[in-house]
């Protein structure tokens, strides 16, 4: 407890401190003589002390007239009140939003019928970025294989919202109509991977421009599919079956990555664990099923059935497109042939640590020249070579024929992780100058 004079008294006082233990008013204690000496007599505002444990602060003011007043102020649970609330209000805000199944009518109302301006994303879908009951949303239209009432929506919408990563972009709700699902997702402010990397306007910048950049947006990919893979709580392995460059948002101004359709393969398709192999003699039957180009594993493209070693293969291609800025399959044209020749960013990758050629010659000078080759220039030839060829090999790890050799994602993360503290090291050790190149060339 401590005693104060007010600001205002004449012969101010040193606080004295009082036993904390509270003690009855005694009967002959002083009261205010009357209103005016009370309103006579300035706010008092306390002074900062020690606090004790009965938290309760005790004032005593002394007016012209010499009457005195004493106050006592009980704190403990006016304290314990708001501390509570604030605990309260921080966790709610940390937990996700509840699923919403939102009415047809409300995807309507906020597409203005579908004429609204389409988004321009990559998806093959179409895509909405629209204001749903207050909230910057992204809305994507996808078909659905089999009808699904709203209670099982529901119930599988329960167990996707309630996954909440930061590298994960988050699912709101959705709703369904007729084979059509229209998935409602918040709305993240950045660029797709795919363009940050190979800007048509500027084919010569990239806001990605150093090698930790890079880093941060394979950690952040490799933990977000780590978490989808063992966190969210399906009852099926979850799989994502749309890992691709144009499917991660480079957010602003961090420049951290984003996974976009998380839940779709759930809600949109079945992903059935085993395929029940066709007997020999039936007819041919064509499978119907979404990929992108250079991303499909060989048995996802051979089932159309996605698994989480297919991921683990699709994200093998997005970690060889991230750090040599290429795309994950390009034509060529040969003018001797006038054919066009394909090349894939696998086979590239895999001449640069696996090729003999002049490794033995040059005594292993040949495979970091070819590897500062393949290696995006952009990053103006400033990176830790060793960790770049342990990039490489991890990403063709990943890139294995046999799914089962394949490692899972718990495990390319983790190695993922170690890369990004061998980086950091490289980078604190080296201090290199950034926006500054160097040429050695005459011009």
């Amino acid at each position: 407890m401590i005693m104060c004079k007010t600001k205002m008294a004449v012969n101010a006082a040193q606080p004295i401190s009082t036993p904390s233990r509270r003690t009855p008013r005694s009967s002959t204690q002083q009261q205010p003589q009357s209103q005016s000496s009370t309103s006579s007599s300035t706010t008092r505002q306390p002074k900062s002390g020690p606090s004790n444990s009965s938290n309760r602060v005790s004032y005593t003011s002394n007016s012209g007239s010499g009457s005195g007043s004493e106050f006592h102020i009980d704190t403990s649970v006016a304290t314990t009140s708001v501390s509570s609330q604030a605990s309260l209000s921080s966790l709610r805000s940390s937990l996700p939003d509840n699923p919403q199944v939102y009415d047809f009518s409300d995807i309507r109302a906020a597409t203005n019928n579908f004429l609204a301006k389409r988004y321009s994303s990559t998806s093959s879908s179409q895509s909405w970025r629209c204001t749903l009951y207050g909230k910057d949303v992204i809305i994507f239209q996808r078909r659905i294989q089999k009808s699904m009432e709203k209670s099982e929506l529901r119930a599988k919408l329960s167990v996707i919202c309630r996954s909440h990563y930061k590298s994960i972009i988050k699912l709101l709700g959705a709703s369904i109509s007729r084979d059509q699902i229209y998935l409602v997702y918040d709305f993240v402010v950045g660029s797709n991977l795919s363009l940050c990397l190979r800007n048509p306007r500027n084919p010569s910048y990239t806001v990605l421009s150093t090698w930790m950049s890079r880093m941060q947006i394979a950690t952040d990919v490799a933990h977000g599919l780590d978490y989808i893979h063992s966190t969210t709580g399906l009852e099926v392995d979850p799989v994502h079956k749309y890992v691709k460059s144009s499917g991660i948002i480079v957010t602003e101004p961090s420049f951290n990555a984003k996974i976009c359709h998380f839940g779709a393969a759930e809600l949109c398709s079945v992903t059935e664990s085993k395929v029940v192999p066709e007997q020999r003699g039936s007819a041919t039957r064509t499978r119907d099923f979404e990929g992108v180009r250079g991303y499909i594993s060989p048995e996802f493209q051979l089932t159309g059935v996605a698994t989480q070693k297919s991921d683990v293969y699709a994200f093998g291609v997005v970690l060889l497109e991230l750090f040599s800025g290429e795309e994950p399959v390009r034509f060529k044209y040969d003018k001797a042939t006038g054919n066009y020749s394909k090349i894939s960013i696998i086979d590239t990758a895999r001449e640069v640590v696996e090729c003999g050629g002049d490794r033995e010659e040059y005594g292993g000078v040949g495979v970091e020249n070819r590897l500062r080759n393949w290696v995006d220039r952009r990053l103006n030839d400033s990176f830790p070579v060793e960790v770049a060829k342990k990039v490489i090999r991890l990403a063709l790890d990943c890139l294995h024929v046999e799914p089962d050799d394949r490692p899972d994602m718990r495990r390319v993360a983790g190695k993922i992780s170690k890369l990004y503290l061998e980086s950091e090291f490289w980078t604190d050790r080296v201090k290199m100058p950034t926006e500054i190149s160097v040429s050695l060339a005459p011009r």
